[in-house]
């Protein structure tokens, strides 16, 4: 496999920004769980401890896909899309919650980055077109 030596094109680039920044933001979040878990008491710690390893393997997932398309990595796009389309039920049921200032942030960061993904560059600059 070659790979393309011209400059990754802006909607890539942004869209690889997007996702590692969701990364670090999440891998905090995850650091936040852990230090919950050693300090507070757990009434139920199997849960705690699932949701903090959920919390981890996304923040990786996150890193390792932002990297896979940085070296355009056309198989990492549909599971990229895939985790930010998952960022709209998670926002819809923060809006219901009454966290709305975060809900919609993140559902419009979710459709964001699909935008960035599906873009006509980024899907040239990934191979996936046959013309």
């Amino acid at each position: 496999m070659t790979i393309d030596s011209d400059p990754a094109p802006s909607p890539l680039r942004w869209a690889v920004l997007l996702l590692s920044g969701e990364a670090v933001a999440l891998g905090l979040v995850a650091a936040w769980l852990v230090y919950e878990n050693l300090t507070a008491e757990a009434l139920d710690p199997t849960s705690a401890l699932l949701i903090t390893a959920f919390a981890v393997a996304g923040a990786l997932a996150l890193w390792a896909l932002g990297r896979a398309l940085g070296r355009r990595r056309a198989g990492a796009r549909a599971p990229a899309i895939v985790l930010q389309l998952m960022l709209l039920p998670i926002g819809w049921y923060m809006v219901q919650g009454g966290l709305g200032w975060l809900g919609v942030p993140l559902m419009a960061l979710g459709v964001a980055v699909c935008g960035l993904l599906l873009a006509p560059a980024t899907t040239r600059a990934l191979g996936l077109l046959d013309h």
